[in-house]
């Protein structure tokens, strides 16, 4: 099945190369001006208030350029020149491990360190890195985990020989699979991240590349990581890398971190002079997951403005369950045959109750409030409902009234029972139901009824009225012999 995927991800790739030119016209970069001013705020910036998290300006963000979607559905929540082109630097790692994932079939193989691959640790730039040097050997896992949380710019292009066979082979996969995506302003130069004026992407392209790579399960596992330790090598012995996300690290209880986020569950940070700070992140509260970007911020800005982005978020968005949304208008019903003493008049509140727990406690709608709002208003728009018997009193309570069900993201149906929240008791002189009185007959071990006088006389009385009448019947004709003995025989004579 893995092989598949990865044979329809490259036809895909082989299609999308084949029906554009758009990755050569490659559009014009605003260059970053030089020398680099730092992000601040503008004077006339609000104050933000952390208390009203919900009243977010663009104004109070540092960052240059910003963006904030919801994970599940990737709609826009908060943007701030969301289009502008920026350099990514080392976020750049996000689209280098999701490549790795989605090509790389044994995961757990040794791979050997190239002379090109171990080349970029000789450059004169300050760079990030495992130090890594020709001929060594390391486990592709262990790679992949020190690549990302040590930002380490030679095991991206280890990683990038391994998938591709070559760094230039590699980077033009990257740009195939950002335009497969829909990213439309962005053009990979490398597989790390360092500074190419032709290296560039935008805050809502890069927004669009961290939600896919939230998908896959093991490099969340990478990124959620706060450090993880490197087996040992032909050439190192084993060692720890640790992550550099400050959301992470609640500090100590004499000098605790103002920055910790205990909603964040990753995902990068990245540094060049012309892209300054940048950070990528992810965060997860309340089965509600925000993935934010912000790029062309400063050091401990982008924890800051990172914070306010997620807080805004989760102001927004709320995740509820399908039972939750019923909740909100539950069904009343309207019972007959109901007890006289019923205090509410045989009205019934049903109640939502998972067939199968284990697989509706995954099931969560993702929305704004009002948008929650809408749809449990409209609840048989998004749900169908069937009722399995009528409303006639008696009902216990507990007893399955009906049916909800759910249809998931995938199309598999999750089924609630409706069941009566009380008990209704029946009318006394109430008729018997059909359901009763087959049930009556059936409990019956006599299945004729009991002899009574009055059936006897129903009985008898077919056999009466025949006697009634057969006595009748003899009586006229008795009646008719007498009379024609005593009538006068009448001759006629002229009939000759």
């Amino acid at each position: 099945m893995s092989r598949m995927i990865h044979r329809v991800l490259a036809l895909a790739l082989a299609l999308c190369l084949l029906a554009g030119s758009a990755l050569a016209a490659k559009p014009k970069v605003t260059a970053t001006p030089s020398p680099y001013p730092e992000a601040t705020l503008a004077p006339d910036a609000p104050t933000y208030d952390a208390e009203k998290p919900d009243e977010l300006n663009a104004d109070q963000l540092y960052a240059w350029s910003a963006v904030l979607i919801e994970a599940e559905s990737g709609k826009v929540i908060f943007e701030k020149s969301a289009d502008d082109i920026r350099y990514p630097a080392s976020t750049t790692k996000i689209m280098t491990a999701l490549l790795a994932l989605h090509f790389v079939e044994d995961l757990d193989q040794t791979v050997t360190v190239s002379e090109v691959a171990a080349a970029v640790n000789n450059t004169d730039d300050d760079i990030s890195s495992l130090d890594l040097q020709p001929g060594e050997e390391i486990n592709f896992t262990d790679l992949l985990y020190g690549t990302m949380l040590a930002s380490a710019n030679d095991g991206a292009n280890v990683i990038a020989e391994v998938v591709s066979g070559s760094i230039e082979n590699f980077v033009d996969l990257m740009n195939q699979y950002a335009q497969l995506l829909g990213c439309t302003n962005t053009h990979f130069a490398n597989p790390h991240g360092l500074h190419d004026p032709m290296h560039y992407t935008t805050p809502r392209d890069m927004a669009i590349i961290a939600r896919e790579a939230m998908r896959n399960d093991l490099f969340r596992d990478i990124v959620s990581s706060t450090s993880y330790t490197l087996a040992r090598t032909n050439m190192h012995r084993a060692r720890t890398v640790t992550n550099t996300n400050e959301l992470y690290n609640p500090g100590s209880e004499e000098k605790p971190n103002k920055y910790y986020y205990p909603a964040s569950i990753g995902i990068k940070t990245g540094f060049t002079s012309p892209a300054q700070y940048c950070f990528v992140g992810a965060a997860l509260q309340d089965d509600v997951e925000l993935i934010s970007v912000v790029m062309y911020t400063g050091k401990r800005a982008r924890w800051a403005d990172t914070i306010k982005l997620m807080n805004y978020g989760f102001s927004q968005y709320v995740s509820v369950t399908p039972v939750d949304l019923y909740n909100m208008r539950p069904t009343t019903i309207e019972t007959s045959g109901y007890a006289t003493d019923d205090a509410a008049l045989g009205k019934l509140r049903l109640n939502a109750v998972a067939q199968d727990n284990k697989k509706a406690s995954g099931v969560h709608i993702v929305a704004t409030k009002e948008e929650i709002n809408n749809i449990a208003a409209n609840l048989k728009n998004t749900m169908y409902f069937q009722y399995t018997r009528d409303f006639t009193a008696p009902i216990a309570a507990g007893e399955v009234i009906g049916t909800m069900t759910y249809f998931d993201t995938n199309g598999e149906a999750i089924v609630y029972n409706l069941v009566a929240s009380r008990s209704v008791a029946r009318r006394a002189n109430a008729p018997k139901t059909l359901e009763e009185i087959v049930a009556e007959t059936y409990s019956d071990p006599n299945p004729f009824p009991k002899p009574t006088v009055e059936m006897g006389v129903y009985a008898a009385l077919p056999f009466v009225g025949m006697y009634g009448l057969v006595k009748l019947l003899r009586a006229r004709r008795k009646k008719r012999r007498r009379a024609a003995r005593h009538t006068p025989k009448v001759t006629h004579r002229y009939l000759k």
